[in-house]
Parts: C-alpha cells; sequence; structure tokens
C-alpha cells in the first residue's frame, strides 16, 4: 500500500481512540440533564499554582462513558468487516478497512469471542485517549491555560496532540501481536499526529454546527 493508503488504514483501526473524545464530550454534557453527575476527577481539588487539578471538563462520566463507548464502536467495526466468525484471521494487506483484530491471535485482549475481543480493544484505546486528553489538561493549567467559560484555552496543541500520541504510542507498546502495532504503520501515525490538530479542530466545527458542543473548539 502507498503512504496515503497506510494512513486511511492506520485512521480506521484507531477510529475507536480518535473518537473517544467526541464520545466522552457526549457523556458529559448529556448524562448530566438525566440528574446524574457530573462527577469531575478532579473532585474539585486545585494545586499550589491555584489553578484546579482537570477542571470541570474532566469527569468520571465522560472517562467511562466515552471508553465504553469506544469499545461499541469497534464492535460495530468488526461487525462490518468480518462475518465475525474469524476476525482475527483477516489479513491487514486485504482491504483498507481491516477488521480491528487482524493479527490479534494470542493478544492479551483477544479474550472470549470477536465482539468480547473487539469490545476490550476499543475500550482501552479509548481510555487510552482520554488520559493522553487528560494529562494535556494537566500540563495546560499549570501552565494557566485554562478555558473560561466560552474562551478557548489558546493552546491547540496541547488540546489535541497528547490524546493522539497517548493512543498510538499504547497501541504501539500494548498491542504487539496485533495488525495495530505493525511496523508499517508508524510513519502514517506520525502524519495523523501532524495532522491531528485539524483534524480535531474540523471535528469540533461539525459539532458545534450540529448542536453536540457549546463552543466551536
Amino acid at each position: 500500500m502507498n503512504f496515503l493508503m497506510l494512513c486511511l488504514m492506520c485512521l480506521w483501526l484507531y477510529l475507536p481512540g480518535f473518537l473517544a473524545n467526541t464520545f466522552a464530550m457526549m457523556w458529559g454534557k448529556w448524562l448530566p440533564k438525566t440528574g446524574y453527575g457530573p462527577w469531575p476527577i478532579d473532585g474539585g481539588r486545585t494545586l499550589k499554582d491555584g489553578n484546579r487539578v482537570l477542571g470541570d471538563g474532566k469527569t468520571w462520566n465522560g472517562l467511562i462513558g466515552g471508553s465504553l463507548t469506544s469499545g461499541l464502536l469497534c464492535m460495530l467495526m468488526v461487525a462490518v468487516t468480518t462475518d465475525g466468525s474469524n476476525a482475527g484471521a483477516i489479513s491487514a494487506n486485504s482491504t483498507l478497512f481491516a477488521s480491528p483484530l487482524a493479527g490479534s491471535s494470542g493478544a492479551w485482549f483477544a479474550i472470549g469471542g470477536p465482539m468480547t475481543a473487539a469490545f476490550v480493544l476499543g475500550t482501552f484505546l479509548g481510555f487510552m485517549c482520554l488520559v493522553g486528553d487528560s494529562t494535556g489538561s494537566f500540563f495546560k493549567r499549570r501552565r494557566g491555560l485554562k478555558r473560561e467559560g466560552d474562551v478557548s484555552s489558546k493552546a491547540p496543541l496541547l488540546d489535541t496532540l497528547p490524546f493522539a500520541i497517548s493512543v498510538f504510542l499504547a497501541g504501539q507498546l500494548l498491542l504487539g501481536s496485533s495488525w495495530l502495532a505493525a511496523e508499517e504503520l508508524r510513519l502514517p501515525m506520525i502524519g495523523l499526529v501532524v495532522i491531528t490538530p485539524l483534524l480535531h479542530r474540523s471535528f469540533n466545527l461539525i459539532g458545534y454546527k450540529i448542536g453536540w458542543k457549546d463552543v466551536p473548539y
């Protein structure tokens, strides 16, 4: 495959991780409307610099709900790319939209049937995305670059790069027996990290236009 096709395949395979922020935002925004939450991860605590540890934007309902929804998305991806009976045997080179479970035989997440494995894998990718996003938020607040109401934090790189880097590093370091950790995907991962701010901005603008987000960033 050429580089562009590998980039598209990489984005497809890691889609549950890349969309976890959107899912977390939905859980953080909509669940409180039912009377449950929000539950900030930092519990409202501040550090010596006078700023919150993470802020109200990082909640347990977003972290847990976003991670689990990524697991459901991965199940859907496996369902549409295989017949569900031999998901792990799909060759990654056979199609651009390869099964996320390709080459995963013997992997730590390959438990139960294909759908269970897909849910565990997707949840893991979503969780690592949100851990990276929270890490970026932590460092933003240490620099005083926190969001205030409708005013952006003015830190686009810290808003975007940590979650992408976290997802890809987790894939390369912890998914060694699956296609997601293939050496051929390393350069595409770097390319995707470079364009992630643009992708993130585009997704946020779309979410704002359709009413899923209160602000366009």
